[in-house]
């Protein structure tokens, strides 16, 4: 049995083994080759015991990444059981079923010896900006046609690389240079947190992480369960809808709590889509639990012992838990709308802890050259937040997904595209109490003076963010292009030289009615011009000089 930790000992541990994990990230993203990385941090870094249980992450990337990756570590340890692994080795797949729902995402694995004892592992999942295939848009039939897919395999055996799958990936990929360079990266990454952890024992005298790791776990499962035994037992039903492509998506949640342990059952969702919008279920499990723990119990460590108290389940067949071989590549514009169908139930028993609807999803714009001069660029940008309890929502900000958008002056440095315009939207926060966060509008051109692709893996221009207990609906968003077209943006579309395009991201939604809205909190609004004074004066009765 594991000795118990005093609370100090445990609080000085639990911060260096933070410490480390960040030191993990740090240097994947200085030695990134991408915006995707070094600027947005499309990443996920964690370590896990020598049982693959995730016991701390870096302060940094998406749930979507290190969710995933904690509960995918199964499928690493089934394929290459920890007696099998040797000092040097080094893993790596990118199976969408078994990690993060898509062919773009590459998770690499480190185990870690300490005097040929295997002590732990380093993971790290990344975006890469190509795959191969149809590239990144909802534009496949099959996941075969949407890139390469690596099984788990060994990237490195013993200190040694393996050159034939290196070369089989450059031949796919649209970008080897940036592919490959951001893969050594998360090599680089996962063995700085290596030599990190072993200098870690040593100045603490542990033999291992094993004390540590069942103290932390077992502290996170306790605190969750608590949390969740305040909460009174039921059931809470919430539905909210998708764009889609063929037709509407529909999202059923049913929240049922019972003591100390709570359920979520997307049965009755839409079933799985002809179109690249399908959610693998651990994709699902990854934003549904990141949801609960925020509103649940967002102060406690989230590691392997927060997953315990809760069951996700959702059909087989059904857009949330997709059937092999379903075409994956933007489950993102699905799957990161689920914490705000957990939260619509939540909002049931927690009023007070949940925000209203925001824009859903990161917008991922990929850009890719179709002449002689060729490039990949892909762009995140994000729109407004739903208002918060007692706070407006923000502006142009990621959530649930946690990435950040690259300077404008890194995407023209590092690519053809220029941006003509990038400004908030007037209005587009919905009413309410607590206003919604804006979204942006964004016009970009590409000066090669060649024809080009463009694919936006976006949602929300048919439904909008909807505004909780009173609070009104943020503005739906659009794709536009220079010829005044608006083609569905997930699908890849051939857009002639010279021909620009314009993102207008969508609004949150608005918290308690707008006849509570504080008057000086709508003249500074006007003010700033996040509303219009035409806006004010419909939706909160506010005249100018008020």
């Amino acid at each position: 049995m594991a000795e118990r930790l005093d609370p100090v000992t445990l609080e000085i541990l639990w911060s260096r083994l933070i410490g480390v994990a960040n030191e993990q990230a740090a240097a994947l993203m200085r030695t990134s080759f991408t915006p995707i990385v070094r600027e947005s941090g499309d990443l996920s870094a964690a370590v896990f015991d020598v049982e693959g249980r995730m016991l701390a992450q870096a302060v940094t990337g998406t749930p979507g990444h290190i969710n995933a990756l904690a509960t995918g570590m199964r499928h690493f340890l089934a394929t290459f059981p920890p007696g099998e692994l040797r000092p040097g080795d080094v893993l790596i797949t990118n199976d969408p079923w078994q990690t993060s729902g898509q062919l773009n995402d590459l998770s690499v694995v480190t185990p870690v010896f300490r005097d040929r004892q295997l002590v732990g592992f380093f993971g790290n999942t990344c975006h890469a900006v190509d795959i191969g295939g149809r590239g990144l848009s909802a534009d496949a039939s099959e996941v075969f046609e949407e890139g390469l897919w690596i099984p788990v395999t060994k990237l490195y055996d013993r200190g040694r690389p393996n050159e034939e799958l290196l070369k089989l990936l450059a031949a796919n990929v649209r970008a080897p240079d940036e592919v490959l360079g951001d893969l050594h990266a998360q090599v680089a990454g996962n063995q700085v947190g290596a030599d990190r952890l072993l200098e870690y024992l040593k100045e603490f005298g542990l033999a291992d992480l094993a004390s540590l790791g069942a103290e932390v776990l077992g502290r996170s499962e306790r605190a969750l369960r608590d949390s969740i035994s305040a909460l009174p037992d039921g059931e809470h039903r919430h539905v909210i809808h998708c764009d889609g492509i063929e037709e509407p998506i529909e999202i059923r949640c049913l929240l049922r709590i019972t003591g100390d342990r709570l359920e979520v059952d997307y049965s009755g969702t839409s079933p799985q889509s002809a179109s690249g919008m399908n959610v693998v279920l651990n994709y699902t499990r990854a934003y549904t639990s990141y949801a609960l723990k925020c509103a649940i119990c967002p102060e406690v460590p989230h590691n392997d012992g927060s997953f315990r108290p809760i069951l996700i389940t959702a059909p087989e067949g059904s857009i949330l838990n997709a059937r092999f071989p379903a075409p994956v590549a933007a489950r993102h514009i699905i799957g990161q709308a689920l914490p705000h169908a957990v939260f619509g139930a939540l909002s049931q028993v927690i009023p007070d802890r949940v925000m209203a609807e925001g824009s859903g999803n990161v917008w991922l714009t990929t850009v890719r050259g179709a002449g002689s001069k060729r490039f990949v660029t892909v762009i995140f940008n994000a729109g407004g937040t739903g208002a918060r309890p007692g706070l407006d929502g923000l502006s142009t900000t990621s959530f649930p997904s946690g990435i950040a958008t690259a300077p404008v002056e890194v995407i023209e440095t590092t690519s053809p595209i220029v941006f003509r315009r990038k400004e908030l939207r007037t209005d587009s926060g919905g009413p309410g109490r607590y206003r919604g966060g804006l979204g942006q509008t964004i016009e970009l051109e590409v000066r090669t003076g060649e024809p080009y692709v463009v694919s936006v893996l976006c949602d929300r221009l048919k439904f909008p963010a909807q505004g909780y207990r009173g609070g009104s609906q943020g503005a739906p968003g659009g794709f536009v292009t220079s010829k005044g077209e608006r083609p569905e943006p997930k699908h890849s579309r051939l857009l002639p030289a010279g021909t620009g395009f314009t993102l207008e991201l969508p609004g949150g939604g608005g918290l308690q009615p707008a006849s509570e809205r504080d008057p000086a909190a709508i003249a500074e609004d006007v003010a700033e011009g996040l509303v219009s004074l035409e806006a004010a004066a419909r939706h909160y009765g506010h005249r100018a000089g008020d």
